[in-house]
C-alpha cells in the first residue's frame, strides 16, 4: 500500500514510498511461506532489542522494490533479496509478519507502539 503501485492488483498505491511491488520469481517456491533471518541495514527505533539475525515469519508472493533502497530498514534472503522492514518518515511497513514472528515480533510491536505514543 505504501507504494506507488503493485503487480497484485490494478488499483495505484498510495504513493508514500517510491517504487512498486513485484512478484517473488517464479524460480522459487510461492507463496514463500517459513522463517528467514533479518539483515539489519540500519538502526532504527522499531528494531531496538532485535539482534542482526532474528528470524521472523513470512507468507508471502510479491516483495518491495523500493526506487530508492535507503528507505530498507532491514531485508532477508529467499534467494532473491526481499525488504522485510521499509521506513519513510514515520509510515512503517514489514514484509513478514510481526505478531506470527514470537518474541521478536513481540519486541517489534512494542517498540511500534512506543513511537506511535510520542
Amino acid at each position: 500500500m505504501f507504494f506507488d503501485k503493485s503487480q497484485e492488483g490494478k488499483e495505484k498505491g498510495l504513493g508514500i514510498i517510491d517504487g512498486d511491488v513485484i512478484v517473488l520469481p517464479d524460480t522459487l517456491k510461492v507463496p514463500h511461506m517459513g522463517w528467514n533471518a533479518l539483515e539489519i541495514k540500519q538502526k532504527n527505533k522499531i528494531l531496538e532489542g532485535v539482534e542482526n539475525g532474528s528470524w521472523v515469519y513470512f507468507v508471502h508472493s510479491y516483495r518491495a522494490n523500493p526506487a530508492i533502497p535507503d528507505v530498507i530498514v532491514a531485508e532477508s534472503d529467499y534467494d532473491v533479496k526481499v525488504p522485510a522492514i521499509v521506513q519513510k518518515d514515520n509510515f512503517f511497513g514489514t514484509q513478514f509478519h510481526p505478531e506470527k514472528s514470537g518474541d521478536v515480533g513481540a519486541l517489534m510491536l512494542k517498540n511500534f507502539l512506543r513511537e506511535c505514543s510520542k
